[in-house]
């Protein structure tokens, strides 16, 4: 009876450590956020950030993750030196007070083995609210090139920036903003 209790607690035990979630580092290099807007309704506008770190945990046997995404929001990159300057000033991005973006979840939504949305708190200006980014394609695989497990996501949402105190020339410069987040991430090792 002790051998057949202490058999089933082993292999519980390697279940569960088969099972253990697992840590990913987002890659700067290739995690790139966008935003798009309305100009005026002449054209749709798109810029990006240049710098973004942090970490996606992921318990695929348990369909659970969650994730901590940093967004320096001084490396804004709007293709042109002086709408940087302009967009990081007090009436947008304010970033002498709040140089940093995050986007923290504990709520990956899947469907089977494919995470479809993610719930989260965005937090711009020191502003925050609860979003759902929707995952267009999520998937993970040895790196070719890092030789480690990796995981790619594309997701994707709408805000409006009045939400965030950065209402300056709405509705010409449309309240409206699509969110893009193309993120790879390279497990850490242990």
């Amino acid at each position: 009876m002790k051998q057949n209790i202490l058999a089933i607690s082993l292999m519980l035990a390697i279940g569960q450590a088969w099972a253990a979630p697992e840590t990913y580092v987002i890659d700067g290099n290739h995690t790139l956020p966008r935003f798009s807007y309305s100009h005026f309704g002449y054209s749709t506008q798109l810029s990006r950030f240049d710098k973004t770190s942090g970490i996606i945990i992921l318990d695929k046997a348990a369909k659970e993750g969650s994730t901590k995404v940093m967004i320096d929001t001084t490396s804004v990159n709007t293709g042109y030196a002086l709408f940087n300057e302009h967009i990081q000033k007090e009436d947008f991005f304010d970033t002498a007070k709040f140089p940093t973006a995050t986007f923290i979840s504990n709520k990956f939504n899947f469907d089977g083995d494919k995470v479809k949305s993610i719930d989260g708190v965005l937090t711009i200006k020191g502003i925050s609210k609860e979003i759902t980014l929707t995952v267009t394609s999520f998937m993970c695989m040895p790196h070719p090139m890092a030789k480690k497990e990796a995981c790619g996501v594309n997701a994707t949402t709408i805000v409006k920036r009045s939400d965030f105190n950065m209402s300056k020339h709405v509705p010409y410069v449309s309240d409206e903003i699509t969110i893009d987040i193309p993120v790879e991430a390279i497990k850490k090792s242990i």
